[in-house]
């Protein structure tokens, strides 16, 4: 596995910041219907890409957290289990939950983060592999650290 270190990654055109491994790298979304500060972070060593999309809310949060949601539990039929993790930084004024998918599934990482009143954003892992959870589990295990560490670094400006 790659050493673990990590660089600050700060568009200019989001209103957010983290950190990423140095062996990852940030690029828009350049999918149809892509929005702003859609971005996709790519870690090619590992055949994977952490996905964000970012969405400005007004007064919705409740239907971007039941999106999210229905998003994380179409993973139901492969999953053994879905685990949450709560979290809450009020310091930072980030709030959300990281989802762990046990299983066969295409995306084992889920998550949201949001300020609770302006932004909202959702997060996936997906490998480009198929999903073979005795092969993939020191690889999901070692990226998982850097998901956790996305977020506990993440920040709204």
């Amino acid at each position: 596995m790659p050493e673990r270190k990590y660089t600050s990654y700060n568009p200019s055109d989001c209103p957010f910041q983290f950190e990423i491994p140095l062996y990852a790298k940030v690029s828009n979304d350049s999918s149809k219907g892509a929005l702003p500060c859609w971005l996709n972070v790519e870690m090619p060593y590992f055949n994977a890409t952490i996905y964000l999309t970012y969405k400005e809310m007004h007064g919705d949060l409740e239907k971007l957290f039941e999106e999210h949601r229905s998003m994380t539990m179409r993973h139901i039929p492969k999953a053994n289990a879905i685990d949450e993790t709560p979290y809450h930084n009020a310091e930072r004024k980030v709030y959300g939950s990281l989802y762990s998918v046990k299983g066969a599934a295409a995306s084992n990482i889920q998550f949201y983060l949001t300020d609770s009143t302006k932004s909202f954003i959702r997060g996936s892992l997906y490998f480009y592999n198929v999903p073979q959870p005795d092969s993939l589990a020191p690889v999901l295990d070692f990226l998982s650290a850097d998901v956790k560490h996305l977020i506990e670094t993440f920040q709204w400006k």
